[in-house]
């Protein structure tokens, strides 16, 4: 299965299988944003939940396609940036001021 991760404009596609868990996940995006995976943060989108690294994917309920944010550390007292994905169209949707 693959799932897309977005972060600002964006996008990663990532082969995995339901029994991965989102630790291996981080490693494969490693690979391609350059980011280690103690400074990653993926939530799921159509949930808004974060996943958890020791859990499946399956376990999570991420599905084939499935859509998540991917956020960075910003700094050492454990402060991440806000989800921001853009959208071609209209500019950016801030995930932490939707209601």
């Amino acid at each position: 299965m693959y799932i897309r991760a977005k972060r600002r404009v964006t996008t990663y596609f990532v082969y995995c299988e339901p029994s991965h868990k989102v630790l291996q996940v981080k490693h494969n995006l490693e690979v391609l944003c350059g980011q280690p995976p103690s400074d990653m943060r993926l939530i799921l989108l159509h949930t808004n939940a974060l996943l958890d690294d020791n859990r499946t994917l399956a376990e999570q309920r991420v599905e084939n396609d499935a859509v998540v944010a991917l956020t960075y550390r910003l700094s050492d007292d454990n402060e991440w940036e806000p989800v921001c994905i853009e959208k071609p169209d209209d500019g950016a949707v801030d995930m932490d001021h939707m209601g």
